[in-house]
């Protein structure tokens, strides 16, 4: 039998800049509706979207500028850094360890690209040791909570007695346009927020929890679905309106799927722990799931307070599950480009 991992510490970070949803609202509204000539029949989405505020690494001002990519690598590369270090030190204080006691970093984040990575930008502040392994991991999109977490419970696995740091950070608002605009770019003002988690895992440790296992199920002919376009200006969002409605028909035999390989049910499950990517897709998920209408209320808080940061927002609503209380068994579930769908088990200790 493998040696159990657990996950010793659990900690998340957000920007100073808030952004109340009616603000933005308004602002968007005189910045788009003399361009976008749909913008009063999307306006809407600002309200139904289960956002009321976001934070974000520049305050609303900034993003109203003709920023081009260099501009927003070099925010990425300056306060992404910042929310890495600031979730990085709070999982170590946590679980009361030093940075040199570290022997694995997994980076994820898929909203801007830094070379060297973040990890290796925070080495110094984080007092990491020289030799510590670096896995950089980019694309995963929403998904990569759960795929990172997966990930860094597998290299833990691997080295038994080792301590693997898992960072998730994504600055979404970067995909903020303000030149070329379509309905996906306005989805996204009303739904992106900035944010990071940080997690550490240790085979041979029960910590609060334990991954008991991970699965991914990727579907064909689906890479239309979610993503990255990429013109001067940046990375920009691509966002197809079937989420919802395919998330509702094809999540529970996908589900069944992986959680067969583990010899589990979705009955035997006791708590899903979602990516909130957005109301419809919770409402798809409780559907699909056989959760029960508002089963997702941790979701839909977090949606609320932080908007969909992408990466670590399943990580947000761990953490919200876990100060009331976890119950035995745990699933972490979140969807992503691919179009993916990533889980990891987890035991309650």
């Amino acid at each position: 039998m493998p040696e159990p991992v657990g996950l010793v510490a659990l900690a998340t970070a957000s920007p100073p800049f808030e952004l109340p949803q009616d603000e933005v609202a308004q602002v968007a509204r005189e910045l788009f509706a003399p361009r976008f000539a749909g913008f009063d029949r999307m306006a809407k989405v600002f309200q139904t979207a289960g956002v009321r505020r976001r934070q974000a690494v520049r305050p609303m001002d900034w993003y109203l500028r003709h920023l081009d990519w260099p501009e927003r690598s070099a925010v990425f590369a300056e306060a992404g850094l910042e929310l890495f270090i600031e979730a990085a030190r709070m999982a170590l204080n946590e679980a009361g360890l030093a940075g040199d006691e570290i022997d694995a970093v997994v980076t994820v984040s898929s909203t801007g690209i830094a070379t060297p990575s973040l990890e290796a930008r925070a080495m110094a502040a984080l007092g990491l040791r020289p030799d510590v392994a670096r896995v950089p991991v980019f694309g995963l999109g929403c998904a990569g909570g759960a795929t990172g977490l997966a990930l860094a419970a597998r290299l833990a696995r691997a080295e038994p007695g080792s301590r693997v740091l898992l960072v998730c950070v994504e600055l979404c608002t970067l995909a903020f346009r303000t030149e070329e605009l379509s309905k996906a770019d306005i989805v996204a003002t009303a739904l992106f927020g900035d944010g990071a988690a940080a997690c550490i895992l240790r085979a041979g440790e029960s910590g609060f929890a334990q991954v008991t296992g991970c699965a991914e199920h990727t579907w064909p002919d689906t890479l239309d679905i979610m993503g990255w376009r990429v013109d001067p200006h940046g990375l920009g969002v691509v966002f197809a309106q079937a989420i919802p409605p395919f998330a509702r028909r094809h999540m529970r035999p996908a589900m069944d799927s992986m959680l067969a390989a583990q010899s589990l049910s979705v009955e035997a499950v006791d708590r899903f722990v979602c990516h909130p990517g957005g109301v419809k897709v919770l409402d798809a998920l409780e559907t699909s799931l056989d959760l029960g209408q508002g089963a997702l209320a941790d979701e839909r808080a977090v949606l609320a307070e932080h908007g969909n940061m992408s990466s670590p927002t399943v990580l947000f609503v761990l953490q919200r599950a876990r100060q009331r209380g976890l119950p035995p068994r745990s699933v972490l579930a979140a969807l992503g480009p691919g179009f993916t769908a990533s889980t990891v088990g987890l035991l309650a200790a």
